[in-house]
This record gives C-alpha cells, sequence and structure tokens, in this order.
C-alpha cells in the first residue's frame, strides 16, 4: 500500500460513512443553472455523430460562444479540425506562469442513433418527468455544459486562477480517438487531469437517493488480437492429418480456458473493501473483503471469476469473440481466424499479452497478431495523490455530505488513457449520479436526471478552484 494511500484512509477520504439526507445551504447558482441547461439542450440538439453531416465543429463552436461571452478571449480558444471532426482548447491563464496547468478534459462527440427506433427524436432535446432525453445526454453533453458554465460562473464572481486552468473537448473519443491522443500530446505539460468523462454516483434503486460516488484513477486497456492458422488445403474427400480449424479450435479452447495471474493495485484493492458492502449476495461480500485482504486467497478468486460483475477487476481478461473459417463447403479450410478480444490490467503491454496469448494457444501452426493500431494504448495507473483525493472528497460531499465514495478502476476506453501514457495523472471524475435502471448511454432512449445541474455545479465550482488555486 502506497503512504499517499494509507493517508487517503487514515483522513477518512475513502470511508463509507452515513449519508445525509439532504445538502447544506449553498449560494444561489440560478445563473449558471439556466446557462447550463440552455448549453446541454443546445450540445444535445447537435448532431456530432462521426461519418457524413458530423457535426462536432459546430458543438465546439457552442462551447467557444459560451466562453467568449464569459470573459473569455477568442484568443485563448482553439478549435481544430480533425478529418470530418475537431477539438477544442480552450485557456483561461492562471497568474503563476511556473505552475503548470490544471487539465478538464471530456469529448462531444457521440455514437450513432436512428431516429427510428428511439421514443423520441434522439437529436431533439425533451424534458419529461425531471430528465433530458437525447443522445449524449449521459455521455457526457451534461457534464460538458455544466463544467463549462461551472467555469463562467467562477469568472463572473471575479475568481483568479493562480494554476492556468484548460479546457478541452476531444472530437472522436467514441470512435478512431485521433483528437483525443493530439490533445494529450499538446498539453503532456500538465500538472494533472479531471476527466468528466469518467467515474460518477449511483441513485439507490428503491429510494432514488445517492448510494455511493466513484472515482476512476485508471483503465484496463482495449486491444483485439487476430489468431490465424493457414495450410494447404485440400478437398474435402481426402482428409489431411493438418486442419486449420481443427487447430484453430484447439487453440481458442487453450485460450478460453487460460486464468491470467491475478493482480491488484491500490484501486482495486480499495475498490473491493469499499464496494462490498453494496454487495447483496453475502457469499460475493465475503469474497470481496477477503480478495481485498489477500488477493492470494484463492477461494475468494474463484468465486469473484465466476461472477461477470467482478472478474474483470481481478485481472486481464481474454476471449474470443468472432471467429472466420473455410471458402467452401467441399474444401478443405486453407485459412482459419478468430478475434481475440483483452482489457489488459496496467502494468502490462500490447505485446507481452499477444506473446503470452501465443504461448497459451500451443498450436505452432498459429500465428497472433495486434489488430487494434494506435486507437489504444497502454497506461499506468494514476498516483492516488493526497491533495486530488481531498479535493474530489470536499468537492463531491459538499452536495452530498457523507456520501461513500469509491475508488475504481475503468474497463472501457478513455481519453485518460493517452494522459496517463505520457506520466500525466488523470482522473475519472464526473459529480452525475444516476440509477442503474436509468442508463441508456450508447443506447436507446439516452437520459440523465436534470437534477444533478445544481450539485454538480457546485462540485465543479469546489473542484476546480482548490486544484487551481
Amino acid at each position: 500500500m502506497s503512504r499517499l494511500f494509507a493517508a487517503a484512509l487514515a483522513a477518512g477520504l475513502l470511508a463509507t460513512t452515513p449519508i445525509a439526507t439532504s445538502a447544506k445551504p449553498a449560494a444561489s447558482l440560478e445563473t449558471a443553472e439556466a446557462q447550463a441547461l440552455a448549453l446541454v439542450k443546445q450540445l444535445v440538439a447537435i448532431k456530432s455523430v462521426a461519418g457524413p453531416g458530423n457535426q462536432t465543429t459546430d458543438a465546439n463552436r457552442a462551447i467557444a460562444d459560451a466562453l467568449v461571452a464569459g470573459g473569455w478571449a477568442r484568443s485563448d480558444i482553439d478549435i481544430v479540425p480533425v478529418n470530418d471532426t475537431a477539438y477544442i482548447i480552450a485557456t483561461w491563464p492562471g497568474s503563476d506562469p511556473n505552475l503548470k496547468p490544471l487539465v478538464i478534459s471530456g469529448h462531444l462527440d457521440v455514437v450513432a442513433a436512428d431516429p427510428k427506433d428511439w421514443q423520441r427524436d434522439p437529436f431533439t432535446p425533451i424534458i419529461e418527468d425531471g430528465f433530458l432525453f437525447g443522445r449524449g445526454a449521459s455521455d457526457m453533453k451534461l457534464d460538458a455544459a455544466s463544467a463549462t458554465s461551472a467555469l463562467i460562473e467562477l469568472r463572473r464572481q471575479g475568481y483568479k486562477p493562480r494554476r492556468t486552468i484548460v479546457l478541452q473537448f476531444s472530437g472522436d473519443e467514441e470512435t478512431t480517438m485521433v483528437t483525443s491522443r493530439r490533445i494529450a500530446e499538446r498539453l503532456k505539460n500538465a500538472e494533472l487531469v479531471i476527466n468528466i468523462d469518467g467515474g460518477g454516483g449511483a441513485l439507490d434503486e428503491k429510494t432514488g437517493k445517492p448510494a455511493y460516488w466513484s472515482w476512476d484513477g485508471a483503465e484496463k486497456t482495449y486491444n483485439d488480437y487476430t489468431i490465424e492458422v493457414t495450410n494447404a488445403g485440400g478437398h474435402s474427400s481426402a482428409p489431411r492429418p493438418e486442419n486449420a480449424i481443427v487447430q484453430l479450435a484447439s487453440a481458442l479452447k487453450n485460450i478460453g480456458e487460460y486464468q491470467f495471474a491475478v493482480e491488484q493495485n491500490p484501486l482495486t484493492k480499495a475498490y473491493f473493501a469499499n464496494a462490498a458492502e453494496f454487495e447483496s449476495d453475502p457469499k460475493l461480500a465475503a469474497a470481496m473483503r477477503a480478495f481485498a485482504a489477500n488477493p492470494g486467497d484463492s477461494a475468494a478468486v474463484a468465486v469473484l471469476r465466476a461472477s461477470p460483475t467482478y472478474v474483470g477487476k481481478t485481472g486481464t481478461t481474454c476471449v474470443p469473440t468472432q471467429v472466420n473459417a473455410g471458402h467452401a463447403r467441399n474444401a478443405l479450410p486453407q485459412r482459419a481466424t478468430a478475434n481475440i478480444n483483452c482489457r489488459i490490467f496496467p502494468g502490462h503491454s500490447r505485446e507481452e499479452i499477444r506473446a503470452l496469448l501465443e504461448k497459451v494457444a500451443a498450436v505452432p501452426q498459429a500465428s497472433v497478431k495486434d489488430a487494434t493500431g494506435d486507437e489504444s494504448i497502454a497506461s499506468p495507473a494514476s498516483p492516488m495523490r493526497a491533495d486530488v483525493l481531498a479535493a474530489m472528497t470536499k468537492a463531491i460531499r459538499a452536495s452530498y455530505p457523507g456520501v461513500p465514495i469509491i475508488p475504481t478502476q475503468a474497463s472501457g476506453a478513455s481519453d485518460s488513457m493517452y494522459y496517463r501514457a505520457l506520466g500525466v495523472p488523470s482522473y475519472g471524475a464526473s459529480p452525475t449520479f444516476i440509477k442503474d435502471s436509468d442508463s441508456f448511454a450508447h443506447g436507446l432512449n439516452e437520459r440523465v436526471p436534470l437534477a444533478n445541474i445544481a450539485p454538480g455545479l457546485r462540485y465543479y465550482l469546489s473542484l476546480f478552484t482548490d486544484l487551481s488555486k
């Protein structure tokens, strides 16, 4: 356990304390709330989807116009076209040029949505029953609008940061992540990154009250590999000892049965220790506590690895997801291929896992090649900095006193990986709370509770101030 992690535990920053029923009274934020709502509706109406008609540049302009109206100079805002999309970097210069900047990271592109499948038009912002419906409402245009409005509110209040604050939104996070990589290269001198496209809070399914809030400081590396077997083939009436399909099947069986080494880092240790309180299955909860205390506990590992919810948090996972073989019904296959999808635990390179898969396959004729390309890279976990943990804890509890806080390691990919790979710590830390049953990011009828706006603004105002003063 790191000294910072131990200090955080001792300070109670990771403790699960009883949740209060209401927040303390706060100063009126009516102007910022109105701006955040207007801006998120404007953004949802913009079809920022990759491909023909991509309007991500329009979303960037909406952010830029709001900032300029709030006091930013046009010269401090850079909108950069890239292929069919664009990214934006807006700078609020601090008073001390010797301090490295604070970066607030997000994205404005969204996944595609077919209006025929939705109950409401996905690119028409509609408010019903306290929700904002529309593609990107939860992923992540509400957070984009709220963070932008919070910065404008800080400027309106006369706040002057010592540390430069940089607001950036990538334009293809949901697809190729070309802009994500370019932004990180431009901002690699940053002190740290707050990625508002990660973390978040869970609402209790029965009461609707905040159950816990999570932030993430690491993510597994997404990677695909192609495993292939080739041979001469021939007529199916004259079988040969070597058959590409049979050989591939043998390799896939070996890979499917392989158990990667059990691993734990400070984030996953804290996750299992704290999340056990919210696991309704007593057997799983006990295994989570046991694993947190001793990752070598084979009984606990067996229980967790039998659970789809927790298996990915115990180490690297690789699974076959697609198979293609043969060229005719009456011919011996000349080629058999399969895709292996891996989620790699931090600390391992893509090449290391490729070589291991080839070894595990144990079929000499099977070759394994990296099939992902540049859109995914391995990245280390961000350090559990006491100053960042304290700022996040103070910020979230300004609206939700006593809410349990659980560090996590994400299984999916985000823009954070490019910063972390360059040595810049990045923390996924959205203040948005939602029930699991209402979470439809990337799916049909995406929505977000509008009750998040006011507490989200208080969170951002506190966090941005503490990390830039």
